[in-house]
């Protein structure tokens, strides 16, 4: 069926009725809304903004009802943080002065180049499938947008992992719409179910898990790294003051300040 892009143009065209899949921004910017950094910062916020009834669902179905799609839940992975490649000894911790001349690897969605220069960082987009042998070679110093299940994978070339929960990574639960509003109330009630009763199975476990791979990360060898109180509020800073602006051009001032609202900003 191809890759998760692939899945999720497929089921915009009804090829495939329903998927589970990530947001594919190629199709509609506004997408990057999934990757936008602190919106929240820990489990208990993730769990009632993006969880099961959370006030997210909402706002990505407005967009996602423009390219035939229907959200029916979110799936859970983790949050993304830093990790820095061996031999590269340093510890970027204060932003954006501790990060000048780190190239660090970003995935190919603009609102990730954005928050990296904010930070201080030199962003690299480039492919997952590169990055292991990029952080190998030294192309690049450090990769984003990593939860702890990646830097268990990619153990072995890495020596520090920095905290910074800058987003919550997260997949849909994706319905044609075309093909869900052809559906009779009754199917409709039961998918709603069984999707419902997995995804708040999904959610239940989603912490521990992540917390599971952080001990085997530390249990590895690598540095894990908490950023201070004052640390993490000047992260927020440099997020709220330059990429949210930048977001809020392709998002409009109504979703962004439903967004905001949701932050606690």
């Amino acid at each position: 069926m191809g890759d998760w892009t692939s899945i999720f143009e497929q089921t915009m065209q009804g090829a495939i009725p329903m998927s589970l899949t990530w947001g594919a921004s190629e199709f509609d910017g506004r997408l990057d809304v999934l990757y936008l950094a602190y919106v929240v910062d820990n489990w208990a916020k993730a769990t009632d903004v993006y969880g099961p009834g959370g006030q997210m669902l909402d706002v990505y179905n407005e967009i996602l009802a423009d390219l035939g799609l229907v959200a029916i839940g979110t799936i859970p992975t983790d949050f993304g943080s830093i990790a820095i490649r061996k031999g590269v000894n340093k510890l970027p911790l204060n932003y954006p002065e501790d990060a000048a001349g780190i190239k660090i690897r970003v995935p190919g969605l603009p609102v990730a180049v954005e928050r990296f220069n904010a930070l201080g960082f030199s962003p690299v987009p480039m492919p997952l499938s590169e990055v292991h042998t990029a952080l190998q070679l030294g192309t690049v110093d450090a990769r984003t947008f990593a939860p702890p299940v990646e830097v268990w994978q990619m153990r072995d070339v890495l020596e520090s992992y920095i905290l910074t929960r800058d987003y919550f990574e997260h997949g849909f639960w994706l319905v044609n719409k075309d093909w869900w509003d052809g559906l009779s109330q009754e199917d409709q009630t039961l998918i709603n179910t069984a999707a419902n009763d997995a995804i708040s199975w999904a959610w239940q476990d989603a912490e521990k898990l992540g917390e599971e791979f952080l001990q085997k990360i530390k249990g590895a060898g690598i540095n894990v790294v908490e950023l201070s109180p004052e640390q993490l509020a000047n992260t927020k800073r440099l997020v709220y003051e330059n990429e949210w602006p930048f977001m809020e051009e392709k998002l409009g001032k109504k979703i962004m300040a439903d967004l905001r609202a949701i932050s606690g900003q």
